[in-house]
C-alpha cells in the first residue's frame, strides 16, 4: 500500500470517530431526554393512581354510610307495617319502602363496583411502585453514564484534532486535497479497498489496467466514476 494511502486511512478512522462524537452531542441529550420523560411518567402514573385510590376509599365510606342509614330507614318503615291502620297509610308507607330499596340496590351495585376498582388500583399501585423503583434506579445510572460521555466529548475531540493536525503535516497537499473533496462531496469513505475487481464505494467495474496501478501502489489511484482513493486489499480485492 502507499504510505500516504496508510496516513489518509488512519485519517479517515480519526475524521469518522470526530463525527460520531459530534453526532452524539444530539443523540446523547435526546436519549437523557426520554429516560428522565420515561421516570417522570411512571411517577406521574403512581401519583394519579394513588390519588384516584384515595378518592375512591373516601367515596366507597360515603356510600357504605349512605347504605347504611337508608337500611336503617327501611327497617324502621317496616316495624311501622305492624301498626298501619288504613289502606292510604299502607300504600304510602309501601312507595317509600320500595323507593328506599331501589336507593339500597343501587347503592349496593355500586359499592360492589367500587370495591372491584379499589382492588385493581391497589394492585397497579403495588405494580407501579415495583415499576417506579426500578426505572428511577436504572434511569439514573444510564443518566449518569449518559452524561459522563458528554462531558468527555470536548477532551475526546481536542485529542483527536491533534492526532489529525499531526497526521495531516505527513501527507502531501494535493494528496490531502483530493482526500478532503471526496470526503466532502460523498459524506462517506473517501478511501476504499477494492472489491471484487471494483470500487468499493460505487462498486464500478475497475479495468485490469486501473487494477494492475492499484496493485502497483506507487501513486495514489482514484475511481474514475465517483473519485474515491482506492487500495489493493488481498483478503478483499480479489
Amino acid at each position: 500500500m502507499h504510505p500516504h494511502l496508510e496516513k489518509l486511512l488512519k485519517l479517515q478512522v480519526i475524521d469518522y470517530d470526530l463525527g460520531e462524537l459530534e453526532r452524539s452531542k444530539d443523540y446523547l441529550p435526546d436519549m437523557m431526554d426520554n429516560l428522565k420523560k420515561e421516570i417522570t411518567e411512571t411517577g406521574e402514573r403512581l401519583t394519579l393512581v394513588k390519588q384516584n385510590l384515595e378518592d375512591s376509599q373516601v367515596k366507597q365510606k360515603s356510600l357504605e354510610l349512605e347504605v347504611k342509614t337508608k337500611e336503617g330507614e327501611l327497617q324502621k318503615y317496616q316495624q311501622q307495617m305492624m301498626s298501619i291502620k288504613t289502606n292510604k297509610e299502607y300504600d304510602a308507607l309501601v312507595s317509600e319502602i320500595d323507593s328506599i330499596k331501589v336507593v339500597v340496590s343501587n347503592g349496593e351495585t355500586e359499592l360492589l363496583e367500587l370495591i372491584e376498582s379499589i382492588d385493581s388500583m391497589e394492585k397497579e399501585i403495588e405494580e407501579l411502585t415495583e415499576k417506579d423503583s426500578t426505572i428511577s434506579e436504572n434511569n439514573t445510572k444510564q443518566l449518569g453514564i449518559l452524561q459522563e460521555k458528554i462531558d468527555s466529548i470536548g477532551s475526546k475531540v481536542d485529542l483527536m484534532e491533534e492526532s489529525r493536525k499531526t497526521i495531516i503535516l505527513e501527507i502531501p497537499k494535493p494528496t490531502l486535497s483530493t482526500y478532503e473533496r471526496v470526503r466532502r462531496g460523498k459524506g462517506g469513505r473517501p478511501v476504499v479497498s477494492v472489491k471484487k475487481r471494483a470500487c468499493g464505494s460505487c462498486f464500478k467495474a475497475l479495468t485490469p489496467k486501473k487494477i494492475q496501478e492499484i496493485k502497483r501502489a506507487d501513486k495514489i489511484c482514484t475511481c474514475d466514476n465517483c473519485g474515491s482513493l482506492l487500495y489493493w486489499d488481498d483478503d478483499v480485492s480479489k
